[in-house]
């Protein structure tokens, strides 16, 4: 069988964790699917996936051999790309990456218009709270909030968010409003471990940096459950400024210590390939970047 046909079938049973889903993915049969992956592990003398009744994993090596097959195939989409001009119309298959609740409010819009301009395309959006490794998962466009470490990948600024404390009135009317860190500390506090989130809090007071260590009445792993708990009157959370930027406009919350906030975090556009992108990506991040730009939410004076 071809080499890049039977790479593709891989990569469909890992993915889809399944021999009868990736059938379907490939529109194939199950008994070519099950044959494809059997002549492939037979040519590479190694098992790559294990199977029971209940599920498909790929083994060490077959998830070393996913993360090349991914890269292979995002190669050969982005060569055939170039062949057929840089103006072709974009199409083909698009992962995205952003953190979950910004995926919700900003991405999902992007992407609805980007597909319906561009019908000949497919986008996959990954949205979890934890940083994504584009390579080895596979991602072509992401967003981060933060400043970035230096890599190999092109980055393009859109914005920027804050970090901000809040509460609700009913909570700041029946404990006060702190104006110290110290008084802040007196709080019942909450936390979210979302994003890999320092256990402790940063302040910019006067120019100069302070550390809070906080003791935290409410630990949560989602930003959703801190702005929920918070809601419930319960306490005082930390939170980028777009999580809770509607509940702030209904009156639902009320940011404090404004003047205690470190100075706002960039928000970037990230993808792994240059000025020869594919048509599908560079389209991709210059319809998000426009819309990302225009919204008053992530422009900060």
């Amino acid at each position: 069988m071809d080499r890049f046909h039977l790479m593709s079938v891989f990569v469909a049973v890992a993915e889809e964790q399944g021999f009868a889903a990736a059938a379907r993915r490939l529109r194939m049969s199950p008994p070519a699917v099950t044959r494809a992956i059997s002549a492939l592990e037979q040519r590479l003398g190694v098992k790559l996936l294990n199977r029971t009744t209940r599920y498909v994993r790929t083994t060490d090596a077959g998830q070393r051999y996913l993360e090349d097959a991914r890269r292979i195939m995002a190669e050969v989409d982005m060569a055939d790309d170039t062949a057929a001009g840089i103006n072709a119309e974009p199409r083909g298959h698009l992962t995205v990456t952003a953190p979950a609740l910004f995926g919700r409010i900003f991405v999902i819009p992007g992407i609805v218009e980007y597909q319906q301009q561009y019908p000949d395309t497919q986008v996959s959006a990954v949205f979890l709270d934890r940083i994504v490794n584009m390579f080895e998962e596979g991602i072509d466009v992401g967003l981060r909030i933060g400043e970035l470490p230096d890599s190999s990948m092109r980055a393009l600024r859109v914005g920027s968010v804050r970090r901000i404390l809040c509460a609700t009135p009913d909570y700041l009317q029946q404990h006060g409003e702190p104006e110290t860190l110290e008084q802040l500390a007196q709080h019942t506090l909450i936390t979210s471990s979302a994003g890999n989130s320092p256990p402790d809090w940063n302040f910019t007071y006067k120019k100069e940096n302070k550390l809070l260590r906080i003791q935290p009445r409410l630990r949560v792993t989602t930003n959703d459950a801190a702005l929920e708990a918070t809601l419930q009157n319960f306490g005082i959370t930390r939170l980028l400024s777009y999580q809770a930027a509607a509940k702030i406009a209904e009156g639902k919350l009320k940011i404090i210590m404004e003047t205690f906030e470190p100075s706002p975090w960039p928000v970037h556009i990230i993808h792994r390939e240059g000025r020869n992108a594919s048509a599908k990506i560079r389209t991709f991040v210059d319809l998000l970047a426009r819309r990302l730009r225009s919204d008053s939410a992530l422009q900060i004076q």
